[in-house]
């Protein structure tokens, strides 16, 4: 008779790890949650103005990835679109690029910031400890490049190569970091990677933050989830200063020494992360780096479920992909200054040209913390880009979400 299997990790309903070595990621938490980790299967045809496909990037190495397209109105038959190259989150150890939440959040982003999106199905820890994901990130900008230069997925034809951003929520924000580095070391041309866009990146100490101490857990994130698909994660030996989750620490390299895109950083006011997001932010300026931050107000980790701060961020990516910064090159944005607790100051980058200054809008309001919160809303209408449809609600100057 065959002994039953122990679990020897239980990580907060979200991953069992048995003696034998196998993972268990049915999901055990509140039902409510559930829907968001529901695969989604891919649909040549359009609906609601997009469709996905699967697709074989390195039959060698299984690399899969998702493609959303955009349908295309008639005058834009000719135009070349943006591509988002997107890591998913999860800790490094659950998540997968067809989860629901990915799925109503980038199909959205496509058709309305008319963009093409391509994300990838990352190895998974424990069974893949990094840098397993991290490979199939840079390997996935590596097929991304070799489009570039003869493209063999006719869903990439009307990709504009020369604007390539990487973006990623919770730990697939480390992997635009990693991504990007790795990036400045390669001559990926004619694929240009234009923007970084770390969303509540999971970036971490040894020591506990106050934030990590203060804010209150959710379901997304408890400080067992933290430590525990860390432990699972990272290279056996490795300490949460792994250049990986401490991109600003001693063990990785400078951030003076890197070539480094633009980077747009989305962060949330309640997330446990915040303090040690604001600690790469801070070294990134010391830096001299090119960063903004949008800051979403009485949002925690993972924002996704909540309507006003998708149509928050959803409008800053737009703005971000229409102009984003060169190099040396941030004054001529169009900007909200904020203060938080922490009271740095912060920015919604609204990029440089009279076009997009043209179709914005500012809303002001108030944080929890005393500082002020704001969003900035494209017109509709306004030189072709209609986004009115996302019917943004705001509080009145002085009042709060």
């Amino acid at each position: 008779m065959v002994p039953d299997k122990k679990i020897v990790e239980d990580v907060s309903g979200w991953l069992r790890l048995y003696d034998d070595g196998s993972v268990d990621r049915t999901w055990t938490g509140p039902p409510e949650v559930k829907f968001m980790a529901d695969s989604v299967p891919p649909h040549d045809q359009y609906i609601d103005g997009v469709a996905t496909r699967d697709v074989i990037a390195d039959p060698n190495s299984g690399l899969r990835l998702r493609i959303y397209l955009p349908e295309k109105t008639p005058e834009e038959e000719t135009a070349k679109l943006p591509l988002l190259l997107h890591f998913h989150g999860g800790g490094f150890c659950i998540s997968q690029a067809d989860w629901f939440l990915y799925y109503a959040f980038y199909t959205r982003f496509a058709r309305q910031a008319r963009a093409i999106i391509v994300s990838v199905y990352l190895r998974r820890a424990p069974e893949h400890r990094l840098p397993a994901a991290a490979d199939d990130a840079f390997s996935a900008l590596l097929w991304l490049s070799s489009q570039a230069k003869s493209c063999t997925e006719p869903w990439l034809e009307g990709a504009d190569f020369n604007r390539v951003f990487l973006i990623g929520d919770s730990s697939g924000g480390n992997l635009v970091q990693e991504t990007a580095v790795r990036a400045g070391k390669e001559d990926l041309r004619p694929l240009r990677v234009a923007g970084a866009i770390p969303i509540q990146p999971g970036f971490v100490r040894p020591e506990r933050s106050r934030s990590e101490m203060e804010q209150p857990e959710t379901p997304f994130l408890t400080l067992e989830m933290l430590d525990k698909f860390i432990a699972l994660a990272l290279p056996v030996g490795s300490t949460k200063e792994h250049p990986m989750t401490c991109p600003m620490g001693p063990a990785a390299p400078p951030l003076e020494e890197l070539k480094l895109p633009p980077m747009l950083l989305c962060l949330a006011d309640k997330d446990k992360l915040l303090e040690t997001e604001m600690e790469f932010y801070e070294a990134m300026k010391k830096a001299n780096k090119e960063i903004e931050i949008v800051m979403s107000c009485g949002m925690s980790h993972i924002f996704y479920l909540n309507k006003i701060a998708v149509d928050k961020t959803l409008l800053s990516l737009f703005l971000f992909l229409v102009s984003p910064p060169e190099p040396s090159d941030l004054t001529g944005g169009v900007a909200l200054d904020a203060e938080i607790s922490h009271r740095h100051s912060l920015s919604l980058l609204g990029g440089r040209g009279s076009t997009v200054r043209k179709g914005i809008a500012g809303v002001g309001g108030r944080c929890e913390e005393g500082g002020r919160w704001g969003f900035w809303a494209v017109r509709k209408g306004v030189d072709g880009y209609d986004l009115g449809e996302w019917g943004l609600v705001a509080a009145g100057e002085g009042g709060s979400l």
